[in-house]
């Protein structure tokens, strides 16, 4: 953990230490990024204003020189000349009012660009141009001058001079002309010229000896030892977390047994004490890296300080972690209004879906009747109007939410809707053929169905699918699409009050009377459980075929649920009747050859001196041929 520590540490630093050059290289570019447009619209209108006062004083000059060679007694064009000179000292004032109220309006938005000392520190900005340079050109220029007088090692700063120039003060060092002042210059720090000139003087003074004293080899030592001592203080301590984390890993281990309990609650066990072990460990690895963090957090600033030129790194570093926290901080609390109004919706709604639920709720109960609307139609219909009330609550919660006028936002939100319509077409086309076959009414939970093919009895049904349980105790889930696509057959609907007519056909040969046939079935039919005495089964000839006659037995129950039982038993019941009345049941197209031969029915219904028959052979001689 030292180890790595100290490898972060040094990454760290050398990190800043590479992007700190380029920090310094780009610092004038970045530090007025945004006010470059407004600082060059102003150069533009200020270069009309630079036209007119060049070409002022050349005038002024012109009629001072007039003015000295005229004779005393020519004093008609003495006054003529003094008045354009007066002229032109009111242009003069003018336009230094009219240069110093725009300068005013930019005072607060233009920010300028920074001239740099030896220390890589802010000397002062330079807000207008000279000439063909720029802001920009011209801080940056200044700033290389300052290093390579600072580079000079027979320097002497008591030769750094103001000088008087035509129309700037000029700041120089031997032949060197260091910066020029211009009256724009004076105007944007609200001073004359010479008192700017002086100004800026002793602070380039004063930064290039400031920087010599620095950098002597004494205090760069000295520096160096406070940094390995900071280093060394920070791996001390971590040593002793490193220790203290093992103890404290020890004596959980030993004490867990007594700390650690299981978490439960009756019969059922929230956490087991391994998890609890787990979680405890995972809480305190946490802290330590919290820790670690802290402690680098605090470091780094720390050694960034020792040194001049990285002073301004530890500012950095703490604008680094602290903006996005503020940031953060101001964006919560600037939307507080919002989630209030959003709090203030959602409270409303939620109240008004209460009520809502209560009144379906009692037309589901049938305590409020509503003529043509049926009480299974409630629940359905409350979950209709609780999305479209949610739906509602959405849309005026929309212009609340934080981004919502973003243009990402509408992009993703667009992206969400195009993914979920493409994707989502069968679950719609389940969910509309859901809410159809809600109002259309078919069958509801227990009714014994069919559709298709399956049959059952409905267990569930949602607006995506309906759910059946065959007699086998299948569950068979269906697509609402293809139950309204395909005929549904409903055999509880009636059975309750009409009851359901279960038939079976029996095909019989046309030897048996039909009329024994009809008592013989209608008797089965009234033997078997769950069939009705009223109204009474009845029996349909549905056909009369080559060799036997079709017999159709119908017969009312109230059990649409047991039709299999139902139908099982009354088979059973139509085999006994038809055995005990000497009936036979025989396959279509069944040749029976009767001498010589048992019948078809079973033994324990004939008589116990039952035989069969002999084979007879009967021939018929021709008496003529005798």
């Amino acid at each position: 953990m030292r180890k790595i520590f100290i490898k972060i540490l040094s990454m760290l630093l050398l990190s800043y230490g590479i992007t700190s050059y380029g920090q310094i290289d780009t610092l004038s570019q970045i530090n007025d990024s945004i006010n470059i447009t407004v600082l060059q619209d102003y150069n533009q209108k200020l270069a009309g204003v630079e036209k007119q006062r060049i070409a002022d004083s050349i005038r002024k000059a012109e009629l001072e020189s007039q003015l000295m060679k005229l004779k005393t007694t020519d004093n008609l064009q003495k006054e003529d000349l003094l008045k354009q000179l007066k002229t032109i000292e009111e242009n003069k004032k003018n336009r230094l009012a009219d240069k110093k109220t725009r300068i005013d309006s930019l005072r607060n938005t233009a920010k300028g660009y920074p001239v740099l000392g030896v220390m890589k520190d802010t000397l002062f900005f330079i807000y207008s141009k000279i000439g063909a340079s720029t802001p920009k050109e011209r801080a940056i220029n200044i700033s290389r001058k300052i290093e390579k007088l600072y580079e000079d090692d027979f320097l002497k700063t008591d030769s750094i001079s103001v000088i008087n120039s035509e129309n700037t003060y000029d700041i120089v060092y031997g032949e060197i002309i260091i910066i020029s002042i211009s009256e724009n210059d004076a105007i944007w720090y609200g001073k004359s010229m010479p008192e700017l000139a002086d100004n800026f003087k002793e602070i380039i003074k004063k930064s290039i000896i400031e920087a010599k004293s620095e950098n002597n080899w004494l205090k760069i030592l000295a520096r160096i030892g406070l940094v390995l001592l900071v280093i060394a203080i920070a791996w001390f301590i971590i040593w002793l977390m490193s220790k203290s984390y093992s103890k404290l890993l020890l004596t959980i281990n030993s004490k867990k047994d007594t700390w650690l309990k299981d978490l439960s609650y009756k019969d059922y066990t929230f956490m087991t004490a391994d998890q609890e072990m787990q979680v405890l460990l995972f809480l305190i690895k946490i802290f330590r890296w919290f820790v670690y963090a802290i402690l680098l957090y605090i470091t780094l600033p720390i050694i960034f300080s020792i040194f001049p030129f990285s002073r301004d790194w530890a500012n950095a570093l703490f604008h680094l972690i602290w903006s996005p926290f503020k940031g953060v901080l101001v964006a919560i609390w600037e939307y507080l209004p919002n989630l209030f109004s959003i709090l203030v919706i959602y409270f409303v709604m939620k109240y008004v879906i209460r009520f809502v639920r209560y009144i379906f709720q009692e037309i589901e109960a049938e305590k409020l009747k509503i003529s043509g609307f049926h009480s299974d139609w409630a629940m359905p219909t409350y979950s209709i109007v609780k999305f479209l009330l949610y739906a509602f609550v959405f849309v005026l919660i929309f212009p609340y939410l934080p981004g919502s006028n973003s243009n990402i936002f509408k992009g993703v939100s667009v992206f969400i809707g195009v993914l979920f319509s493409l994707g989502s077409s069968s679950a719609i086309a389940n969910m509309v053929a859901g809410l159809v076959i809600t109002y259309m009414r078919p069958f509801k939970i227990g009714d014994r169905i069919k559709i298709g093919e399956v049959t059952g009895d409905v267990v569930e049904k949602t607006l995506l699918v309906t759910r059946v349980r065959t007699i086998k105790n299948e569950v068979i889930t269906i697509p609402n699409s293809s139950v309204l696509t395909g005929s549904t057959t409903n055999y509880s609907i009636e059975a309750k009050e009409k009851g359901l007519i279960i038939h079976t056909t029996l095909t019989i040969g046309y030897d048996v009377p039909w009329k024994d046939m009809h008592h013989a079935l209608i008797d089965a039919a009234l033997r078997t459980d769950s069939i009705l005495d009223e109204p009474k089964p009845f029996v349909l000839q549905t056909s009369l075929d080559d060799f036997y006659v079709s017999y159709q037995i119908n017969a009312y129950t109230r059990e649409a649920s047991k039709q299999a039982f139902i139908y099982s038993n009354l088979h059973q019941n139509i085999q006994d009747v038809c055995n005990e009345r000497g009936i036979e049941i025989l396959s279509p197209h069944y040749r029976a050859a009767r001498d010589g031969n048992m019948t078809t029915i079973p033994s324990d219904y004939l008589p116990k001196d039952y035989k069969a028959p002999n084979f007879n052979l009967k021939i018929e001689k021709d008496k003529d041929a005798l």
